[in-house]
Formats: C-alpha cells, sequence, structure tokens
C-alpha cells in the first residue's frame, strides 16, 4: 500500500484500520476471540496501516486495551486517533457526555488505556445529529476543553465527528481542525457540502459508514446495485472494494478507515489501494441510487 496524505501535518497511508468491530456484539463487551483481534491489529500494522482509529467507549475500554495489548510499545509513525463526547449506558446504548469536564476525564482515560503521553488525534464526538432538538454543550466550551489538554501537551490534533456543516465552519474558526470523521459513501452522501468545504480548507475527510449505514440496509443496497455491480464486474473486484475506491477518488484527503475482524477482509479492504476508477466507471457510479 504506497498512497499517502496529510492527517493533519502527519502522514499517513489513505486506508487505515477502524477498530470498533473488535468489540462484542453492538460494540459491547470483549470479542468472542481476543487473540484473534489482536492478530488482527497485528496483522494491520505489519501490512502498512499506520493509522487506526479507536475509542475508549468501544466496549467500553475493551478495544483501547487490545490494541495495548498487541502494539505496544507502539512503531514509530502510528498514528493513534480516538473519539471524546459519548458514554455507554448499562445495556450498551450511545448516550452523550460532552461537558468539557467530562470530555478531559475521557482523554485521561483514553491516555491511560493506550499507555501513551500525547494522543496523536482526538475527534469531538457531537451528538448534534442524534438529538437536534436536544440541548447541547457549547461548541466553544468543548474545543476550548481539548486545547486546554492540546497546551498541556496530552493531545496533538484536533478533529470534530457527527457533525453539520454549520459546526464544520464555526470549529474551523475556532481551532486547527486535523480532519471531519462523518458518514459518507456512494449511497448516501448527505454531507457533500462538507467534504466540499474540507477540499477547499485541505482538511482530511474520515467516512464512517463507508458501505452505507447497516442500520438502514446500506451494504445489501451496495451489493445489489447495478452501477456498483457493473464496475466491480469490470475490474475483477467486490462491490464492497469499489465503494471505497470511489470514497478514494473523491477527495485526496479522503481517509478510510474500514473495520473487519478476519485477516483475509482486511486484506481485501487494504487491496483497494491498488484499484483505479476511471472516468467511465465514476459516471456510472454518479447513477447509484442513494439512501432515503
Amino acid at each position: 500500500m504506497s498512497i499517502s496524505t496529510n492527517l493533519g501535518h502527519a502522514t499517513v497511508n489513505r486506508i487505515g484500520y477502524g477498530a470498533m468491530q473488535l468489540a462484542g456484539p453492538n460494540v459491547f463487551g470483549p470479542p468472542a476471540d481476543p487473540e484473534n483481534a489482536k492478530a488482527v491489529l497485528r496483522h494491520a500494522v505489519a501490512a502498512g496501516v499506520d493509522h487506526i482509529d479507536t475509542a475508549q467507549i468501544y466496549g467500553p475500554d475493551v478495544v483501547n486495551d487490545l490494541i495495548r495489548e498487541a502494539l505496544h510499545p507502539y512503531p514509530e509513525g502510528l498514528v493513534l486517533a480516538t473519539k471524546v463526547g459519548g458514554a455507554r449506558d448499562e445495556h450498551g446504548g450511545w448516550v452523550p457526555s460532552g461537558e468539557p469536564d467530562s470530555l478531559k476525564r475521557q482523554v485521561e482515560e483514553n491516555l491511560r488505556s493506550l499507555r501513551v503521553e500525547r494522543l496523536d488525534l482526538v475527534n469531538l464526538r457531537r451528538f448534534e445529529r442524534d438529538h437536534p432538538e436536544a440541548a447541547h454543550p457549547a461548541l466553544e466550551d468543548q474545543l476550548g476543553a481539548l486545547t486546554e489538554l492540546r497546551d498541556e501537551g496530552k493531545i496533538d490534533m484536533i478533529g470534530i465527528s457527527s457533525v453539520t456543516l454549520e459546526t464544520v465552519k464555526s470549529a474551523i474558526d475556532l481551532v486547527d481542525v486535523a480532519c471531519v470523521q462523518n458518514a459518507y459513501s456512494v449511497i448516501d452522501r448527505t454531507d457533500e457540502a462538507i467534504v466540499d468545504l474540507c477540499r477547499e480548507r485541505g482538511i482530511a475527510f474520515v467516512p464512517f459508514f463507508p458501505l452505507g449505514s447497516a442500520f438502514m440496509g446500506g451494504p445489501k443496497r451496495l451489493a445489489a446495485d447495478e452501477h456498483v455491480n457493473f464496475v466491480a464486474r469490470k475490474h475483477g473486484v467486490t462491490a464492497s472494494q469499489v465503494a471505497l475506491a470511489w470514497l478514494l477518488a473523491r477527495y485526496e484527503r479522503m481517509l478510510l478507515i474500514p473495520g473487519t475482524g478476519s485477516i483475509a477482509h482486511l486484506d481485501e479492504n487494504l487491496a483497494v489501494a491498488s484499484i483505479a476508477l476511471d472516468a467511465e466507471d465514476l459516471a456510472r457510479l454518479d447513477k447509484v441510487a442513494p439512501i432515503p
């Protein structure tokens, strides 16, 4: 894997690894086979992955512990990105926890569990899109808390996640935003305006749900789409690989963090770097119907 770009001031390979799926079902509790999870992490790094996306709330605690057990002491150049702003309830539900003091506590928890003195990247996870009518902590106060930690040397870069276009614009005025992490795929282009803004400002965009949200049937729709399958047959690859290649072609600072608990699937994801979509392919994929 040779393609690389900038994530903030760091240079990383454009295909990283999202560690969320290493936890148990619904990202809650431990995996059935922790040794396999650690083997996947080691294989990812050996294959050239130098950007791993994680969070203390994955498990919770589980995924960070697996990363530390598998990879510490970390190889030089490995960027560990985490996120703060949320918590889990006793049933595994995702709940907001974005008050400044809570953000600082979550950063400290990530530092301890990953066993690092400084976090390479911390994404502020907002809940404004999950609960648009609810009251939310002020963005200025949240980013102010993270900036204080950055000034103390506990954070290197700051990103934002699950945010609206207006929040991205506000955040850019408040801090040096390293990346935006939002849902985006060939079948969910809701945030096209945010991608355009990132392109204009040279900010990395890290899409989650790169195959479309499973909760909305995204992967199944993707696999059944005639246009995606036409391009897949042409290149001799899978529909999922076409969807990931489309993201890489969309913007040169688009960074992928596909997750998997399978080494074979991991290798399939990394192979996307060698898929070159031409103008005809991209025109065909523009015909893909979005998820309603």
